[in-house]
């Protein structure tokens, strides 16, 4: 306990005061930007995209995902998938898919003891393939939510438009992991929607994403990230996309979901490999980016220690009360537009261990960069 009077606790109180009005101002102004987001009618245009995939040994995937890319209905499409090296058997599920779907072409790297490559690569040969200036970017381990997923993607490119982001979800499964998994999915595409809505985009995610073709030569590829593990995805936009040149789509329709991961093991090595290109955003995504976790931290420390000495409780608890409904109801709009069950009675929970995972992740991440050499 902290004595009656003592200049510290008053000191906690501007502090709370200050976490709180910040935390407002990231929920009000970027986080609501999703959940009210109405885009406008779909546009009439329907011109020629091309999908790329990449794939190491994604045999099971690639049997039971890759018919619901290639059966969109949409007039003018084609499906690349970039064969990378697997060693399974992904090239007999591929040939059969070959012979039954004429939308699809299949480009094969093959392995060369003396030449390792990331992810990239990959999605620069599929991009060299890519016929159509339109591309579509999705994964092995994606199935899109319903035939209409390249239309409703398509639909927000006009002659300004350079890049289209969209939501990539996860299956919903079992567990808390599972749950805990969609949930940062979820509020990293609130957090990702929400800045390019207010015109800073700074990432999107490769399950969902669309962009020109002519941008990429035009920015010559990948640029100085060519040769990280991560970052085809959001290195890229980071880079190359402004409040000008970019839309969002993420009406359900134009929704993907993914396998998740079904270990703790396994989660947290994609989670770090993800988080290895955090530290190459630009300086001001940095500093919005730390800005909301850092200052959570600080509302929920202040927040016991006045409560645990009493102090000026009513209004801290009002403060806090109010904070929380703000985020309730915001987080219940975007639970619904990104169509995310049973994610709802755990997200105050979430809400306060989420920023000491994201930071054991991105410590974590820092030694995983300095030696990642694979793309998966």
């Amino acid at each position: 306990m902290i004595p009656d009077g003592h200049p510290l606790l008053l000191a906690l109180l501007i502090l709370f005061g200050i976490s709180f009005l910040i935390q407002a101002f990231y929920y009000l102004y970027y986080y609501l930007a999703p959940a009210r987001f109405k885009p406008p009618e779909s546009s009439v245009f329907r011109g020629p995209v091309s999908v790329i995939i990449c794939a190491r040994n994604e045999e099971e995937n690639l049997r039971n995902f890759l018919p619901a890319v290639l059966e969109q209905d949409y007039p003018d499409f084609e499906v690349i998938v970039v064969n990378d090296c697997s060693e399974d058997d992904s090239d007999s599920i591929l040939a059969g898919f070959l012979i039954k779907y004429k939308r699809l072409k299949v480009s094969n790297i093959t392995r060369d003891p003396k030449f390792t490559h990331n992810k990239k690569f990959a999605q620069f040969i599929g991009i060299k393939a890519a016929k159509n200036e339109l591309l579509l970017f999705t994964d092995a381990d994606c199935r899109p939510e319903s035939s209409l997923w390249i239309e409703k993607m398509v639909s927000r490119f006009d002659e300004k438009t350079e890049f289209v982001l969209g939501y990539g979800g996860y299956f919903t499964g079992n567990g808390l992991l599972n749950k805990y998994i969609r949930y940062d999915c979820m509020t990293i595409a609130v957090q990702y929607l929400g800045m390019a809505l207010r015109g800073m985009p700074y990432m999107g995610v490769g399950r969902n994403l669309a962009y020109r073709k002519s941008i990429f030569f035009e920015k010559k590829g990948f640029g100085p990230y060519s040769h990280l593990a991560s970052g085809d995805d959001d290195l890229f936009v980071n880079s190359n996309a402004s409040a000008g040149n970019i839309a969002a789509e993420f009406g359900r329709e134009s929704h993907t979901r993914s396998v998740p991961a079904l270990t703790i093991r396994e989660y947290i090595k994609q989670k770090t490999r993800h988080l290895t290109t955090a530290k190459h955003y630009k300086a001001s995504h940095k500093i919005i980016l730390l800005g909301e976790p850092v200052t959570r931290i600080i509302f929920y420390a202040s927040f016991i220690a006045l409560i645990i000495n009493l102090y000026a409780w009513p209004v801290v608890a009002g403060i806090f009360l109010l904070r929380f409904i703000i985020q309730l109801v915001i987080f219940i709009l975007n639970r619904k537009k990104f169509n995310e069950p049973e994610i709802l009675p755990l997200f105050p929970i979430f809400d306060v261990i989420s920023p000491f995972i994201n930071a054991a992740f991105f410590a974590g991440s820092i030694r995983e960069g300095r030696a990642n050499t694979t793309w998966k």
